[in-house]
């Protein structure tokens, strides 16, 4: 799996440089920074602009590439002694999927379970988290609804972002939790809203219809944790 950008390259060196097998750059860096990838245990490249652009796919690479291991997607029974998930129910940006990740991540979350799309591009999920995808564990389930049958019977409360959920100032977030998020363009589906134990919003200051996706997560993954 190739990985590009500088951001998320750097991440896994800094953090994941086991799972590096090669680094390729497409750029002079300053010589200081190149002898100490070298000393790391990973292959480090020189490789030209145009290989950098084929191999990133006419991707923004920065100059930075790098061959990765494959990411290991968790299975739903390791949530068991999860406290807290986050449900991505239908979301189909992997932009957003990858901002969702990284305030998971940064707020706590112990969990991403991705549910409601037949492929999960892992290669693009890690590179839109900026490498936080490798910390955060991440389950794929087709079925929403026999995940949150099962979530349910392991003795979750589910919580769903509705637009006339409940203010989530108001809503105490006590035991196991999981918070399902909606697609993008419809929401949460309103067979599985209907097996919501908790229904909740973000109340608007000024008459706007909604939030991006991956903002509304971070406030109400911020406000139940």
């Amino acid at each position: 799996m190739i990985i590009f950008g500088k951001q998320p390259v750097n991440y896994l060196i800094e953090k994941h440089p086991n799972k590096i097998p090669t680094l390729y750059l497409s750029k002079e860096l300053d010589k200081k920074e190149y002898s100490r990838l070298i000393r790391m245990d990973f292959e480090v490249k020189r490789i030209p602009a145009n290989a950098a652009q084929s191999m990133s796919k006419t991707g923004n690479h920065q100059g930075f590439l790098a061959e990765v291991d494959d990411l290991e997607l968790q299975d739903l029974k390791d949530l068991h002694k999860a406290d807290f998930i986050v449900v991505l129910a239908g979301i189909t940006d992997v932009g957003n999927m990858g901002a969702i990740i990284r305030s998971a991540y940064a707020l706590g979350v112990d969990a991403i379970v991705v549910s409601g799309i037949k492929q999960f591009s892992a290669d693009k999920v890690v590179r839109s988290s900026a490498g936080a995808a490798y910390d955060m564990p991440l389950v794929h389930v087709h079925n929403l609804y026999d995940l949150m049958n099962e979530l349910k019977l392991d003795g979750f409360t589910l919580y769903g972002a509705t637009m006339d959920g409940e203010d989530i100032r108001n809503v105490k977030c006590t035991g196991k939790k999981a918070l399902f998020m909606g697609s993008e363009s419809e929401g949460i589906a309103s067979r599985a809203e209907k097996k919501l134990d908790v229904k909740v919003s973000i109340k608007m200051e000024n008459n706007f219809d909604s939030l991006n996706v991956s903002v509304a997560s971070a406030i109400l993954m911020d406000r139940m944790r």
